[in-house]
């Protein structure tokens, strides 16, 4: 299995040796897949990376065709410890697209076997965690450790996305994991709303008739 990698930059370690040579305790990277989809879960990842035995063919996700993610995904999770957040739709709906994210970064990190002493979040916002943190635009692209958690967060979701797929045929979760596709929204006109449709989302409430296609 080949893959690619369609950028000219690579993240480094900068961010977290600069860190390690100040203090001593382990680093976290987070990040999330799937805030921007119609349906499915926000997935989030913590990654700690191992300084000695570092895993290969890391980068941003989206600069990894599929084959290259499933690669480096191999990789981290031979070396790496692992935490895993999952913000289901009801969440989702219930909390907003925002907090449920959050709150599925406070899991991953809560789900690591060991507690960080600082955790380096990709994007402009902190979860509420209970240890130092620091927020970085672009930290997909810039920081290894969150890189590894793009790619853990985004490969996890793609799976459970193809595993929704067999449960609600039709739909085609398997080739756009519930992004809005014109795909899938023609077949939100014709089947209707799944269980998994985040129905806090617009163009779900208009295939529910919630809202009107002119309303502001």
């Amino acid at each position: 299995m080949r893959g690619r990698i369609d950028s000219p930059y690579l993240p480094t370690l900068e961010l977290e040796q600069a860190e390690l040579s100040l203090k001593r305790g382990a680093i976290a990277g987070i990040d999330e897949a799937g805030r921007g989809p119609w349906a499915g879960p926000v997935v989030a990842a913590a990654v700690i990376l191992d300084m000695k035995n570092l895993p290969v063919g890391v980068a941003d996700s989206k600069a990894l065709d599929a084959d290259a993610r499933e690669l480096a995904y191999a990789s981290i999770r031979k070396a790496s410890r692992i935490g895993i957040g999952i913000a289901d739709v009801g969440r989702i709906d219930r909390d907003n697209i925002l907090n449920a994210t959050m709150w599925a970064m406070a899991a991953a990190l809560r789900a690591l076997d060991v507690k960080p002493r600082l955790a380096l979040v990709d994007g402009n916002r902190l979860p509420p965690v209970s240890c130092e943190a620091r927020a970085i635009v672009g930290g997909d692209a810039m920081c290894l450790s969150i890189a590894a958690a793009s790619i853990i967060a985004k490969v996890t979701r793609d799976r459970m996305m193809v595993e929704l797929a067999e449960v609600y045929p039709g739909y085609g979760f398997e080739r756009h994991k519930g992004y809005g596709t014109p795909q899938h929204r023609e077949a939100l006109a014709r089947l209707g709303p799944t269980d998994v449709h985040r129905r806090s989302f617009r163009p779900v409430q208009l295939a529910l008739g919630l809202v009107a296609e002119d309303a502001p």
